[in-house]
């Protein structure tokens, strides 16, 4: 038996490795950089605690939760491996043990968070205890734009260098553009050697379903599998509390979690969680990273996950241990539409608010997909697969339909309207309603006006979600969410290719009462846009954001869409320091261009009557500035002379001369324009 074979069989009690760890632990070992992209349950620990114990010296584990270090470390122990974790979870006696384990060198594992490394302490104590290499878990949270960021990731590549020792990177969940932030920022853009160890967990079943009814359809879920351990993933902390409220009077063992909890309660259900067969958590993605319980049989997600990375990650959670486990995500147009705005909400700029968009759009095409989803999952992932036979769609194949003819007409509205509006008036549209917005552009005139009458509205709606699924329309951030062709709808559109859309997804209805929206769903992505500028300024200024402007002042700027500061001036709410303040970089946000900077004076005017008055006023002194023949000499007013005039509205050629700054002399050349600009207003 090897050395390595030894160790693992004496150390971890297992008599074989599991496909693709060896080579990895042969390469940590040896040495050198490693990036490890290996599939959740895949076994990642091993390939850098095994190395460890070949290698001189500690091994620095950077990972980040508290959670998931104590149960690896209490393991590593367990095992007879003299392992440590410095966190601020720690009694007073466990951070004294591991300080004697670095200073007698019998530590052969240090576990840290990564906001240690914010401490220049810290750098200085690994250089003395003779690090000889790093380990990074999680590695996809040095991603900026992914959705588990962690900013003091960016400290580890600075941290290689000062030790100068190998760093190995593991991760289950790491796109094309994850792998190459990784490489770039832990590995300074220098390749490491990497392994790629396949994303498929072919012990899972998966399986997606539109809403309907979804406390019940999630109560079902858990009824078919009483008594097993399971996770339900909710979009928000109150839903967490009140589903996980109903699955115990269903009679399962039942409890919630959510950042909104005190920590000392969220320990409490880890550790339940741990030690109990058979609880099911209701969490948010709070209760993500760290879950190492390798029976959970299953994961359900009540509302649709931020994207298809996410829901990978998520759903790996069940099964780890490598035994059938059962997963299902519900998925309506709320889930949606609170997708779409919490990107367009974002401070992200456009380009990643497009990539995050085609990211949901991923997630959307695994939802209304017409065969295999373990094929479509896989192939984001760039994997090759054959149908699996372990999801909802191999056991019965879907009703569909050829779409073509429909899908024409939605992209013939969107092209025909300038590529500048949403779905719901495009719906509107092709339904021939004829609302106050179709009417004031005129659309009631366009050819495909009431040519979509073989759908209702829910109908039309499920042919836009399916054609988002298929990559065929993205919405345009810069256009506050307007539904945008993309090239691969061209072939469509022209009549040259087909299409095949779900006609289930189509005929099943909700049944609950519809969301009451803030706005109509024209107006809610500029509304995000508005809400996303005054969360900018608000962090900016150290303000909640109501200080800025409510919700109802961002109502009505997204229904009235000013595009001028007298017209931002009227908007309820916005006074005139706001205006002064904020007028301009909301307007931004509206128009899609700053406004032109007004002198002070006319900004005074802002919203009132005298505000046009004296832009009238301005352009007549330029008019008669050398006199009506223009060959006299040079004659003008001042701003503040002309914004008396435009206030007090002189009556006579007198009363205008009195005006501090006219004088008889500009009187007689500018008074009889002034006057009859005065008396028309």
């Amino acid at each position: 038996m090897s050395d390595l074979s030894a160790l693992l069989s004496t150390v971890f009690g297992f008599d074989r490795f599991r496909p693709g760890q060896e080579e990895i632990v042969e390469a940590v070992i040896a040495g050198e950089n490693v990036l490890a992209i290996m599939p959740t349950g895949g076994g990642k620990s091993l390939c850098f605690q095994l190395p460890a114990l070949c290698r001189e010296g500690v091994t620095v584990v950077i990972s980040p939760l508290i959670a998931l270090m104590r149960d690896q470390v209490r393991a590593l122990r367990e095992a007879g491996v003299a392992a440590g974790a410095l966190t601020s979870g720690n009694t007073e006696e466990e951070t004294d043990a591991v300080w004697r384990g670095l200073e007698e060198g019998s530590l052969k594992l240090l576990y840290m968070a990564p906001e240690r490394l914010a401490s220049g302490g810290t750098e200085r104590m690994l250089k003395r205890t003779g690090v000889s290499l790093i380990a990074v878990d999680e590695a996809h949270c040095v991603s900026q734009w992914g959705h588990d960021f962690r900013p003091d990731y960016l400290r580890i590549g600075a941290l290689r260098r000062a030790l100068d020792v190998p760093l190995a990177a593991f991760t289950a969940t790491a796109d094309a553009e994850t792998q190459v932030e990784i490489v770039e920022r832990l590995f300074d853009g220098q390749p490491p050697a990497s392994f790629l160890r396949g994303f498929d967990r072919p012990n899972l079943s998966l399986a997606f379903e539109v809403k309907n009814q979804p406390r019940q359809q999630i109560l079902a879920f858990a009824a078919a599998r009483k008594g097993q351990s399971g996770i339900v993933y909710c979009g928000t902390r109150a839903k967490t509390e009140t589903l996980a409220q109903g699955l115990r009077e269903a009679g399962h063992n039942a409890c919630s979690y959510h950042g909104g909890m005190e920590a000392e309660d969220r320990r409490i259900v880890e550790s339940r969680f741990a030690v109990e067969d058979g609880l099911i958590v209701v969490a948010t993605v709070a209760f993500g990273m760290g879950v190492d319980k390798p029976d959970i049989r299953w994961v359900a997600h009540a509302d649709l996950p931020k994207s298809i990375e996410a829901y990978y990650q998520e759903i790996g959670r069940a099964g780890r241990d490598g035994a059938p486990a059962d997963t299902l995500t519900l998925y309506g147009p709320d889930d949606i539409r609170l997708r779409r705005s919490q990107i367009d909400e974002g401070l992200a700029p456009p380009d990643r608010k497009s990539a995050d968009h085609a990211r949901l759009n991923a997630l959307l095409g695994l939802a209304e997909a017409l065969d295999c989803r373990r094929k479509g999952l896989l192939g984001y992932f760039g994997e090759e697969a054959g149908n699996c036979g372990n999801c909802d769609l191999c056991a019965t194949p879907p009703d569909t339909f050829d779409a073509g003819v429909a899908v024409q007409k939605a992209l013939s509205a969107i092209l025909r309207t300038g590529e500048y509006f949403g779905a719901g008036h495009l719906i509107d549209i092709l339904l021939g309603n004829v609302t106050d917005k179709i009417r004031q552009r005129g659309h009631d005139d366009l050819p495909t006006f009431g040519v979509g009458t073989e759908f209702d509205k829910r109908g039309w709606q499920a042919v836009f979600r399916q054609m988002a699924a298929h990559d065929l329309v993205r919405p345009d951030p810069d256009r506050f969410g307007a539904l945008r062709m993309t090239e691969a709808a061209r072939p469509i559109l022209r009549g040259e290719a087909g299409i095949t859309l779900r006609r289930d997804t189509i005929a099943k209805a909700p049944r609950r009462p519809a969301i009451k929206m803030l706005v109509s769903e024209e107006d809610a992505p500029l509304l995000s846009a508005l809400k996303a500028r005054r969360r900018g300024l608000a962090e900016a200024a150290g303000v909640p954001a109501y200080v800025i402007f409510t919700d109802k002042t961002l109502i009505e700027m997204a229904e009235t869409r000013p595009e001028s500061m007298d017209a931002m001036a009227r908007v309820s709410g916005v006074g005139a320091v706001k205006l002064e303040r904020y007028g301009a970089a909301f307007l931004e946000v509206i128009t899609g261009a700053a406004p032109a900077p007004d002198h002070p004076a006319r900004r005074k005017l802002a919203g009132r009557a005298a505000g046009p008055v004296f832009d009238r006023l301005m352009e007549a002194q330029v008019e008669l500035s050398r006199g009506e023949m223009g060959t006299e000499k040079y004659l003008s007013c001042t701003h503040a002379t002309l914004r008396q005039i435009a206030e007090r509205r002189p009556g006579s050629l007198e009363d205008l001369a009195r005006i501090s700054g006219m004088g008889a002399q500009k009187a007689d050349r500018f008074g009889p324009a002034f006057l009859d600009i005065l008396h028309d207003a």
